[in-house]
């Protein structure tokens, strides 16, 4: 059994992710803006109320952890999302050093995985332009922050282009820095196939210091 501290434990890939670690009998702390979203009840389950915007509640809500997810998003419809995300992942990746948690795993976007060589998919022009600032600035925490992180072992997890609600399989492929598709050219994995994945990884770990990347 793993202790996971899992940030954003209420959203659409948190809450899989959650039900997936529970299901496997690992211990979580859920740590969430509204607490009132976590409707799921289990003796390994802790639900904790914080503002991640201060280093020291990071660290004093991930101590004596095994290992932190973050699956912090301030919500698509939030008009500073790009800001946020750049901010607030800093003070996560602070508080998780701060903490002294050595295993750190991030939901990670599809947008800065190679579609062909020297490309990727956020400069593609396939994007909905209202979510590139979002994606781009997420991309950056990966290529700027994460890659120059030496002390804590993180994993950045980028789903496929559509990461879509559907059945947890079993069946998907692994990849490293370029989008995974189908025969049909179709990238797509389901939240519970990813949730199983990054679980698997969490119990498992196959990756260190580096990104990864699922789809069918």
């Amino acid at each position: 059994m793993k202790k996971i501290v899992l940030i954003g434990a209420s959203g659409f890939v948190g809450s899989a992710l959650l039900k997936e670690a529970l299901d496997r009998g690992n211990s979580v702390t859920a740590v969430v803006r509204h607490p009132e979203k976590i409707t799921t009840v289990h003796k390994n389950l802790v639900v904790k109320q914080a503002d991640i915007s201060l280093p020291e509640t990071v660290s004093e809500v991930c101590k004596s952890s095994d290992v932190v997810i973050s699956a912090y998003n301030p919500g698509w419809k939030n008009p500073d999302i790009a800001e946020e995300t750049t901010r607030v992942y800093r003070i996560i990746l602070d508080g998780v050093r701060q903490a002294e948690v050595k295993r750190f795993l991030v939901v990670g976007g599809a947008g800065s995985l190679f579609i062909s060589p020297g490309k990727r998919l956020m400069d593609a022009g396939v994007m909905p332009e209202f979510v590139l600032p979002a994606v781009r600035a997420l991309a950056g925490i990966y290529l700027n922050d994460l890659i120059a992180e030496k002390n804590i072992d993180w994993v950045f997890f980028s789903p496929a282009g559509n990461l879509i609600q559907g059945l947890r399989t079993g069946k998907f492929r692994l990849g490293k820095d370029d989008l995974i598709v189908n025969e049909t050219g179709e990238s797509k994995i389901s939240v519970q196939d990813y949730a199983m994945a990054m679980i698997d990884e969490v119990e498992s770990p196959a990756h260190h210091r580096e990104r990864f990347t699922i789809g069918y």
